[in-house]
């Protein structure tokens, strides 16, 4: 077998697969990956099935070393990654050299990002699944979040080589999530204890995701909707992406760790084709609900598979940009990884660019708690050089690659915005 070392863990790196089925009579939640068309999509540019267990990790990325040469896929959220310090390519194969390190300079777009690896992470199976519910401490890799010191198995799979063919998920294809997210739902089961003007109230307005939300429920902050005779239901079973409208009248659409049974009436269900959406989510995402038929949300989630069936392999065009990083080519970059940065820049920094040098932006938006350098000195790869407040958590972000210092363009106290210069680096 083969093996990857965590150096860091992110935020919350956990094991995910497609789910756990069948075992919700015994109150065992199905859980399984949040954004399950980005897990399908990271397997499948692997050559592995659907629903072979994979890495969800949200809003940090982990620092991960391959032990030996892997085939590997980066999907979902844009964290920044990197490959020894070279930016990656995502939503296509990618070789990794043995002892390549894989980390994540920062959060870019979306909430959550799957890594998969031919042949699968390797943990045992646990009714029938290897996804990880972390409140039971069930499955997954110890019941937990991946931590420094952790060394994930993979199951055995064809050796892959430097030419190994690269697949790719067509760019037109490819999300973008941003911060506003129209959800398409189904009305019901539980819409007739709701009067028409709740029903007007819950389809025509903005809410805010809530910082509470988390894998259990997406909890939404907005216009509360009236029940003709209280929240209370006899309890039955729920889905992913069920509307419960709870006693202070405000939504939680229930996700993947979801309870198996609930008591709130729900007012709707969110079509399975738009969870991915609210998968990627962060705090603060303004959200919209429109409604739907059955059979347009049944067209829409196989419109989403057809997409994933035109997965392929890579033609001539894609390979002037592939992202295969080899020990001896010092990198091969994607052409597009840094393709926008300046964008990316608040106004003030967007035009000190320089030929040559690069430059660190913010991936979230929060306080700077500490910058640990300055102008002039030699950072090593990893290194971290900022701290920001996001969240209630404090977040490192780290020194993409080995270099030298140019200019510091933040100070502690300052609020950053997503895409924020931080610092400024040149060749060491």
């Amino acid at each position: 077998m083969k093996r990857i070392d965590v150096l860091a863990g992110g935020m919350l790196t956990t094991v995910q697969d497609l789910g756990r089925f069948g075992a919700q009579r015994f109150g065992v939640p199905v859980s399984g990956a949040m954004d399950t068309w980005a897990l399908r999509a990271a397997n499948r540019l692997v050559g592995n099935p659907d629903g072979a267990a994979a890495l969800e990790m949200t809003f940090v990325g982990p620092a991960l070393r391959f032990e030996q040469r892997a085939l590997v896929a980066l999907t979902g959220a844009d964290l920044g990654p990197l490959l020894d310090g070279y930016p990656v390519a995502r939503w296509r194969s990618v070789v990794a050299a043995p002892g390549a390190v894989l980390s994540f300079a920062g959060l870019r777009d979306g909430m959550r990002g799957y890594l998969a690896v031919a042949g699968g992470i390797e943990v045992p199976v646990v009714l029938g699944s290897r996804s990880t519910f972390l409140r039971s401490a069930l499955g997954g890799f110890e019941g937990r979040a991946l931590r420094a010191g952790d060394a994930v198995m993979i199951d055995d799979a064809p050796e892959a080589s430097p030419s190994h063919p690269i697949r790719r998920l067509p760019r037109c294809s490819i999300p973008t999530y941003g911060h506003a997210h129209t959800l398409r739902v189904v009305m019901g089961p539980q819409d007739d204890a709701f009067p028409p003007e709740s029903i007007r109230t819950f389809l025509g307005s903005t809410y805010t995701l809530a910082l509470q939300s988390d894998r259990v429920g997406c909890r939404l902050l907005g216009p509360p909707i009236d029940l003709l005779s209280g929240p209370d239901i006899v309890s039955d079973g729920t889905a992913f992406g069920s509307v419960q409208v709870t006693g202070d009248g405000l939504p939680i659409v229930l996700m993947a760790d979801r309870g198996t049974t609930g008591g709130y009436a729900k007012i709707a269900t969110v079509a399975s084709v738009d969870l991915l959406r609210l998968a990627q989510a962060k705090p603060g995402d303004r959200v919209r609900f429109v409604r739907v038929s059955v059979e347009r949300a049944r067209a829409l989630l196989r419109d989403a598979f057809a997409q994933l069936d035109a997965i392929g392999r890579a033609d001539s065009e894609d390979l002037v940009e592939m992202a295969i990083y080899e020990e001896d080519s010092g990198a091969s970059l994607a052409a597009d990884a840094y393709t926008g940065l300046a964008d990316a820049l608040d106004e003030e920094h967007a035009g000190s660019v320089l030929t040559g040098s690069d430059v660190l932006c913010s991936g979230m938006a929060g306080l700077v708690l500490s910058v640990a350098v300055g102008a002039g000195d030699i950072v090593s790869a990893g290194q971290t050089l900022v701290v920001i407040e996001a969240m209630k958590m404090q977040n490192p972000v780290r020194a993409p690659r080995a270099a030298r210092v140019s200019r510091v363009l933040v100070k502690p106290g300052a609020p950053v915005d997503v895409g924020a210069a931080l610092i400024e680096f040149e060749d060491a």
